[in-house]
């Protein structure tokens, strides 16, 4: 039974802390200044926080209805979201915001963010 949970469980969506970012090359950003750098930065770190709190969220929801499922309802496990398009999101910004760093730090800018979990 605790083996099946352990299966189980790992279909649900990963933590945001998690996830990987997707490699972006600091090329992209070459033609910005460091006011351009800045603000995409800004904005690239914003929707970040934000898809981060949907995909914690998609986790928390998997967790209790893999809970559920074991205990009470099996069908339900399919209902779990796992790791989707939520996911790739925040990977793909993750890897924004650390071309942009990247980038600033080329044209020494300054602009470094701030994380908890080891990744940029």
């Amino acid at each position: 039974m605790a083996l099946a949970a352990m299966i189980l469980v790992a279909g649900c969506a990963s933590k945001s802390e998690n996830i990987q970012a997707t490699y972006m090359s600091p090329m992209l950003y070459e033609s910005y200044s460091c006011e351009q750098l800045a603000q995409e930065g800004h904005r690239v770190a914003a929707r970040a926080a934000e898809v981060a709190g949907v995909q914690d969220k998609n986790r928390q929801n998997d967790t209790i209805k893999t809970t559920v499922g074991v205990i009470l309802f099996w069908p339900i496990l399919f209902a779990n979201e796992g790791d989707g398009q939520t996911a790739a999101e925040l990977a793909q910004l993750k890897g924004q915001k650390k071309a942009i760093e990247e980038a600033s730090i080329k044209k020494n800018c300054g602009i470094r963010f701030e994380n908890t979990n080891g990744s940029k």
